[in-house]
């Protein structure tokens, strides 16, 4: 605490803990207590936001946005900014570390794997009404944040180049199922490139620990990290959000009803701005997602392990292997899930 104290007293006069919070991959997160309100102390990873002031200009734009609607008409709760002292929206230490204080979001918990069906449908139900909220907003105001972000050619390219370069071992698994899949990298930015798929703003990163549950209701109540929102293809979170969700392990599968609960609930939201490309795009987009961290976790781990952070140095290795079984998985079921999209599709058009 005695390091971090000097910077969390750049938002409050009077701190009394900080205690870290999540297990999030990039940034360093906190909750910072006080005699009032606690609030949540980030600190920016500038290896992976080169440009901070981009990320909070974002935040500013989406949260004025969604402050336009009527109050009924918005249900999540988008954590709000707390300039530091000096009134800017993020404070600069002397190392060059950028930190950023946000509202805590109180009577909240996140979870790690969906514990129920109800659980997948609020899950799908908030990521289609973020979606919604930020339907009419341009996404060529938003700074993209992460260029190159889920541009799967682009990391498929890096990988190549990194692979001859490497000094840690290969491993074949991995390897022979990066080649066997790489005609689908294309997919999605293909799409996008032909018009079929039109640029939006997305969330970047809807995985199902940055949805915050109400810890008595058990429906979500927010969704957080926004440091990926930027203009986008919403199957990109599509696809994110339904590899985290409907991922299920030992073995590693997955899970079908899970899938069919959460697209269910998305459309009912998002599915008055869906065109008949967004619903042919969704199955390549669950396949493609998985395959795409896979990737870069194994191009990370061939790299040492420079982005992602590890507990021990094969993690990225393992965690590359997870999301290739969880890809192959989709493909098994490839008949079933384009049999769902339909179906659903059919009643959302029905209604």
């Amino acid at each position: 605490m005695n390091t971090l104290l000097p910077v969390a007293k750049q938002f409050a006069s009077t701190v009394t803990e900080i205690t870290p919070l999540g297990n999030g991959l990039i940034n360093d997160t906190y909750l910072v207590a006080t005699p009032s309100v606690p609030f949540v102390l980030q600190r920016i990873n500038r290896t992976v936001f080169a440009a901070p002031e981009q990320i909070m200009a974002n935040l500013i734009t989406l949260n004025r946005h969604i402050a336009q609607k009527t109050g009924t008409s918005v249900k999540l709760q988008i954590p709000e900014i707390l300039k530091p002292l000096d009134n800017r929206t993020f404070y600069q230490d002397q190392n060059g570390d950028c930190w950023r204080a946000l509202s805590f979001i109180s009577d909240s918990e996140s979870v790690e794997t969906i514990g129920t069906i109800s659980d997948a449908e609020q899950a799908g139900f908030a990521l289609g009404h973020f979606h919604r909220l930020v339907s009419d907003l341009d996404p060529v105001l938003l700074h993209d944040t992460l260029p190159g972000f889920h541009i799967t050619p682009q990391y498929l390219k890096h990988y190549h180049q990194v692979l001859p370069l490497s000094d840690q071992p290969k491993n074949r698994y991995c390897a022979e199922f990066i080649t066997r899949l790489q005609p689908i990298a294309d997919d999605l930015e293909a799409a996008k490139q032909q018009g079929l798929l039109s640029l939006r703003v997305i969330h970047g990163d809807p995985k199902l620990n940055n949805f915050l549950f109400d810890k008595h209701s058990k429906k979500v109540i927010s969704i957080i990290d926004l440091d990926t929102v930027k203009p986008g293809l919403v199957h990109y979170d599509i696809g994110d959000c339904l590899r985290s969700c409907c991922y299920s392990a030992d073995p590693v599968g997955f899970d079908l009803a899970i899938c069919a609960a959460l697209l269910k609930s998305y459309l009912s939201e998002a599915g008055a701005f869906f065109t008949e490309h967004d619903y042919h795009y969704l199955y390549p987009a669950i396949r493609l997602i998985p395959f795409e961290l896979g990737l870069r976790f194994y191009t990370d781990y061939l790299q040492g392990n420079r982005y992602f952070k590890v507990a021990e140095p094969e993690q990225n290795l393992q965690r590359a292997a997870g999301q290739f079984r969880l890809c192959e998985s989709i493909i098994a079921q490839e008949p079933a899930i384009k049999r769902l999209v339909s179906q659903l599709q059919n009643k959302v058009v029905s209604c």
